[in-house]
């Protein structure tokens, strides 16, 4: 008898930060649908413009074109434009999911802040501006990476509890947490203070059988890191510092997010699990 995850028939997966054709949201929602779950997908409406060229090119639509896949391997998919950063924004998502699909099993916080001039010294972290708002770029990674994480986490939390039948949910962390580089000081930050909450959290949800795990993934190939030149800067980057050789794919975080929402994985809470293809803390020499 051949070896498989169970324990998804019938559940309901909610996926955050699902739109991007190159990422890690994308392929989670598509491995939690091959193991049989509904999926929520959730994104900020990106405009057009901003979509990388290979999405241009692939006549690509966020969050609605991975629904289709979702759909394509016979489960439901909802497609919810919704800010994490948002409470209000959060509790409204709840009552879709809900209302959609009557339960919900799964949370998949993976929504993180865009890398957008917050890579400087502490010191130099400046003003980020959206039209008439002006907030601190720290603020801006704070807001949308460990507030978006707590309000859902909270929120799905509730629902998990009222219906009674324990659940999961996974924080996307970071390597950045424990190599805690110059220069990471936003973004470095609101990944411990993940790992933290999820500690917390999964003590505080244990006795309702919700389980709550971080997964911490060190580089991986999306478009979010696309403003690292690559050929020799990046071939350079991932020949240093990791010890597989190879930089990861969205796919093999799918592996380890699916596992830990499945049967197999019902003993395991309160963890952060690093998958970095073995990160080195310091470039070979």
């Amino acid at each position: 008898m051949a070896y498989s995850l169970t324990g998804f028939d019938g559940k309901v997966a909610v996926v955050t930060g699902a739109g991007r054709m190159r990422s890690i949201g994308r392929p989670v929602a598509v491995a939690l649908a091959q193991a049989g779950c509904d999926v929520v997908l959730t994104g900020t409406g990106r405009n057009r413009d901003s979509y990388p060229q290979d999405e241009r090119d692939a006549g690509w639509c966020d969050i609605d074109s991975v629904a289709q896949e979702v759909r394509a391997l016979g489960r439901r998919a909802l497609p919810v434009v919704a800010d994490v950063s948002d409470p209000a924004a959060v509790d409204l998502l709840v009552a879709k999911t809900v209302d959609a699909f009557g339960r919900v099993d799964f949370v998949i916080n993976n929504a993180g802040a865009a890398r957008a001039g917050d890579r400087v010294p502490a010191a130099d972290l400046a003003i980020w501006r959206s039209g008439d708002l002006a907030i601190e770029k720290w603020q801006k990674v704070m807001d949308v990476n460990l507030n978006g994480t707590f309000y859902m986490s909270r929120a799905f939390a509730r629902q998990m509890r009222e219906q009674g039948n324990g659940g999961a949910i996974i924080n996307v962390s970071s390597v950045a947490a424990e190599l805690l580089a110059p220069q990471t000081s936003a973004y470095a930050a609101s990944k411990v203070a993940i790992n933290g909450l999820t500690t917390i959290m999964a003590r505080e949800l244990g006795p309702e059988q919700i389980r709550v795990n971080a997964v911490a993934p060190g580089i991986v190939e999306t478009s979010r890191l696309d403003d690292v030149p690559r050929g020799k800067v990046w071939d350079d980057l991932v020949g240093n510092y990791i010890a597989l050789g190879r930089a990861g794919t969205g796919e093999d975080i799918a592996h380890l997010v699916t596992f830990l929402c499945s049967e197999q994985g019902a003993w395991i809470s309160g963890q952060t699990i690093y998958i970095d293809g073995g990160h080195l803390p310091t470039p070979r020499q």
